[in-house]
C-alpha cells in the first residue's frame, strides 16, 4: 500500500462520525519533505436515501479547521509517512475540482455545471459540451434543468465541473 492510501485510511478513520469525509489525497515530493494534501467534503451519506434534490451546504472554515486538527493528530499518532518530514494541508475541494462520483454530484445539486455528455456510454470521448443546472443526483445518474424528465446516467458524463456564479438563483444573494 502506497503512502497516499495509508494517509487516506488514517484521515478517514480520524474523520469517522464527524460529518466530513476524505475526497482526495495526494502526496508530492517538496525538496527533502513531502507535501500531503487531503481534500475533504461534507458527508452526503447522512442524507435520507430518497433525498436527491436538497441543497448541501459547503463545509465552513471552522469545520475544515477541525478536520485539519483531527487528521493532523491522527497522522502524528499513526505515522503513515514513517520518519520522513512532511507538511500537511487539509482543505475542502475547490469548484475547479472535477465531479466524478455520485457523492460529488449530490453535493452540488442546484449549481450550474459544465458537462461533456455522450449520446451513449460507448461514445464518451466524443461527447457534446453543455451547461445546465443540476436538479437531482442519485445513485444511477443526474437530472439537469434543460431535460428534467430525463435521467442522465453517470457513464455518459465524461467531464463535469461546477461553474462559478456570483448570484445564484435561490442563493444567499437573493
Amino acid at each position: 500500500m502506497g503512502q497516499a492510501e495509508q494517509v487516506r485510511e488514517v484521515a478517514a478513520a480520524a474523520l469517522d462520525g464527524t460529518g466530513v469525509v476524505v475526497e482526495d489525497v495526494a502526496v508530492h515530493p517538496a525538496g527533502k519533505r513531502r507535501l500531503v494534501r487531503v481534500g475533504v467534503a461534507r458527508d452526503v451519506s447522512l442524507l435520507a436515501a430518497d433525498d436527491l434534490t436538497s441543497p448541501v451546504e459547503p463545509l465552513s472554515l471552522d469545520e475544515v479547521a477541525e478536520a485539519s486538527r483531527a487528521v493532523g493528530a491522527a497522522m502524528d499518532e499513526a505515522e503513515p509517512m514513517g520518519n520522513a518530514p512532511y507538511t500537511l494541508e487539509v482543505s475542502s475541494l475547490g469548484v475547479d475540482h472535477p465531479l466524478t462520483t455520485p457523492a460529488q454530484f449530490r453535493r452540488n445539486v442546484g449549481r450550474l455545471l459544465r458537462l461533456r455528455v455522450a449520446q451513449d456510454a460507448d461514445d464518451v470521448a466524443d461527447g457534446a459540451q453543455t451547461e445546465a443546472r443540476l436538479l437531482e443526483a442519485g445513485p444511477d445518474g443526474i437530472r439537469l434543468a434543460d431535460a428534467p424528465d430525463d435521467l442522465l446516467p453517470y457513464d455518459r458524463v465524461s467531464a463535469a465541473r461546477v461553474q462559478v456564479e456570483f448570484t445564484r438563483p435561490g442563493g444567499k444573494d437573493d
